[in-house]
């Protein structure tokens, strides 16, 4: 099973989505991952596995 949150907004989006996988954290999962743009529309993605060091 997996647990998905986006953001689309004038705030910064890996706020939101840290906050989002850290409740999303407490059922059990193994891996998390997150991707986001910058400004010039480029591409950002990190996935780990275990849990969230925050």
């Amino acid at each position: 099973m997996c647990g998905i949150a986006g953001y689309l907004g004038p705030k910064k989006a890996s706020d939101f989505l840290l906050e989002a996988l850290k409740r999303l954290e407490y059922r059990g999962y193994d891996s998390a991952g997150m991707v986001t743009f910058d400004q010039k529309k480029q591409i950002h993605c990190v996935k780990t596995v275990g849990k969230l060091l925050i």
